[in-house]
């Protein structure tokens, strides 16, 4: 299993170009006046629908993106180091996910930011380390609640009402919904097979022991089987000839 954990360019690439492009997109943002809020998801609206794709990149001041910065890195790496070819669709799906999530339940405010992916890598990886019970992946998962755990209590209304909580909402059920659909057998927990009775192709009317008890389960002697006679069977003549020999013997004297 471990060899399925490989170190790539990627495990630091991938978070590094994503959180360099917010910058980037933010820097734009203040040093040419552009306002992209209005780029945001605005709930139950044909135009909000945009923000499904946007409002990741969008962030609605120096202190919103700095929060998110962190996190990203940290969780990008996590992904793409432990869930590689999981990575693309988890981000894929986790952004149109989170987002048509903040779209129907969202308040009739502009949303941005990329705390909602934030929260499905959150969800994401922690609830897969769980489901597929592999000693490393549980090992992240605990670390991931241990450092980000507080992240949950933001799910819910009234705790913060500047942050957009059906955002976090949405992205945390969204990770959860991925963590449940995408498959690793390569992970997942196998029980080690000690017995002939516990392989999948077992039958049981072929073991010994088990013919031992009859249809109600009482205890029955099996029947003696009878000894096979074995006979020798040819298709050969066989002619036999008889050849008289006399004696050269000597009588005795009296």
């Amino acid at each position: 299993m471990d060899k399925n954990f490989k170190y790539s360019t990627a495990v630091l690439a991938l978070p590094l170009f994503f959180v360099l492009l917010l910058w980037i997109i933010y820097w734009l943002e203040i040093r040419y006046d552009f306002d992209f809020i209005e780029n945001g998801i605005y709930p139950r609206t044909f135009s909000g629908l945009q923000g499904v794709i946007f409002s990741p990149f969008i962030h609605a001041d120096l202190s919103h993106l700095y929060n998110n910065s962190l996190p990203l890195l940290v969780l990008l790496a996590a992904l793409q180091f432990f869930y590689a070819k999981l990575s693309p669709s988890v981000l894929i799906y986790g952004v149109l996910l989170s987002g048509i999530g903040t779209w129907l339940i969202g308040r009739p405010s502009y949303h941005v930011g990329a705390s909602g992916l934030i929260y499905v890598l959150f969800s994401f990886i922690f609830f897969k380390g769980v489901f597929t019970k592999y000693y490393r992946l549980v090992a992240l998962s605990l670390t991931v609640i241990v450092v980000y755990g507080g992240m949950v209590w933001y799910v819910f209304p009234k705790v913060d009402e500047v942050i957009s909580w059906e955002g976090h909402l949405a992205g945390f059920i969204s990770g959860l919904i991925l963590a449940i659909v995408n498959k690793t057998p390569e992970y997942e927990y196998q029980k080690v097979i000690k017995y002939d009775w516990e392989q999948p192709d077992y039958d049981v009317s072929k073991d010994k022991f088990m013919q031992r008890f009859d249809a109600n389960g009482n205890f029955v002697n099996l029947p003696i089987p009878e000894p096979e006679e074995n006979y020798f069977y040819s298709d050969w003549n066989v002619s036999y000839e008889i050849i008289v020999t006399e004696k050269n013997e000597s009588e005795p004297e009296s």
